[in-house]
């Protein structure tokens, strides 16, 4: 493997950041599209940016964000914090005890690792299930974890989503949702209730995904809950300052559900184009997608399915400047390549175009996939 470790990954990021770079800097933001359904944003007036001081920031923003936060997720109380991560890390500090246990469910493996991680590290035990009929709750457990949506956009069935709450509550067991995509993937698209509604006592959800707010998290859900989670967030430097609080503010105020719905229709239309020249893409919600190990069949070569999915990455972020999730993200995201045709720059491209353009960056990576040099220097530059 080329892509060892964290280090490697974040090498492979700082590569791709800088070529994003030098693309804006030679010809400008409009040559780049991001389809990473990630792309966010940072909506603020000149009176917004007036408010952003320490502590007078706080006073009016979160206020604001409070009524706003609590229309998108529902729940009583809600807590920003500087990504979902460290929401999801507050919440197992605050609320799981040492050597207790931590269940989590989700429709395909694996979770993300934030989850895991943040179990080692105060030493609670860890056990998760894409299979219902394999799901239990051993004694001792201080928490239920539900993925609404995975990183690849997998989203829960619902009947099962009620179950795991009902079996959890059944057993007194506070139930945290990681509703990261899923807050809008889950409801807009598959016409869910909110995670709240569902009787999950805890949501998390990025406020960067599939929405233009910034690259945030943000938690609603039982007030006596939330309170407990928010001193551990307090403590450790997780909570989100006034300029996220702001953007969070402002991207929940201008999402709408148009570009889901559009989305929706036109990776049908990707898809369709695709599946003439690939067998192995895939749909989900709002994008056409292929797995590594997909891309690997369908390239036919010995090299590792992660490292192909970086290199065309790459491939189609030099060559086209479209950004996909392998380039920029970070250490242990899905290496999974999707083209978010919810995303805004998405909008800028014919489909037709895309199309060529996928099937040109696969081609070129056919022609070295199993030259390990080849590889490396594409990836690393």
């Amino acid at each position: 493997m080329i892509v060892n470790n964290s280090l490697d990954e974040i090498k492979k990021r700082e590569n791709a950041l800088s070529f994003i770079s030098k693309i804006i800097e030679d010809n400008g933001r409009n040559f780049l599209y991001d389809l990473t359904g990630l792309s966010g944003g940072f909506i603020a007036s000149n009176e917004d940016l007036n408010l952003l001081e320490t502590y007078i920031g706080p006073a009016v923003i979160e206020q604001e964000l409070q009524s706003v936060g609590l229309e998108h997720l529902g729940g009583q109380k809600v807590l920003p914090v500087n990504r979902t991560s460290s929401g999801i890390l507050a919440t197992i500090l605050a609320l799981v005890e040492k050597d207790s246990y931590v269940v989590h469910f989700l429709s395909k493996l694996p979770a993300h690792p934030s989850i895991p991680r943040s179990c080692n590290l105060i030493n609670a035990n860890y056990l998760e299930f894409d299979n219902f009929d394999e799901f239990y709750i051993p004694e001792n457990t201080s928490l239920v974890i539900i993925t609404g949506s995975t990183m690849d956009h997998q989203v829960i069935d619902e009947t099962i989503f009620k179950k795991v709450i009902q079996h959890a509550h059944s057993r007194d067991i506070p139930v945290f949702v990681d509703d990261a995509s899923g807050a809008r993937v889950r409801t807009v698209i598959y016409n869910q209730p909110k995670a709240i509604d569902l009787g999950a006592d805890l949501v998390i959800t990025s406020t960067d995904k599939l929405m233009p707010g910034p690259r945030g998290g943000l938690m609603s859900g039982d007030e006596d809950l939330i309170n407990k989670i928010k001193v551990k967030a307090n403590q450790f430097g997780l909570e989100a300052q006034s300029p996220t609080c702001l953007a969070m503010v402002n991207g929940l105020k201008n999402f709408t559900e148009d570009n889901l719905k559009n989305g929706f229709l036109r990776k049908e239309e990707l898809f369709n184009l695709l599946k003439d020249d690939f067998i192995l893409f895939e749909e989900s919600s709002t994008s056409v997608m292929i797995s590594p190990e997909n891309l690997k069949k369908q390239l036919k070569v010995n090299s590792s399915s992660k490292d192909l999915a970086y290199a065309l990455s790459m491939i189609l972020l030099k060559d086209s400047g479209i950004i996909t999730i392998p380039a920029v993200s970070m250490p242990s995201a899905s290496a999974t390549i999707r083209f978010d045709l919810s995303a805004n720059d998405a909008f800028n491209l014919d489909l037709k175009d895309l199309h060529k353009n996928i099937v040109s960056a696969i081609s070129k990576l056919s022609k070295i996939a199993n030259d390990e040099d080849r590889l490396k220097e594409i990836i690393f530059n």
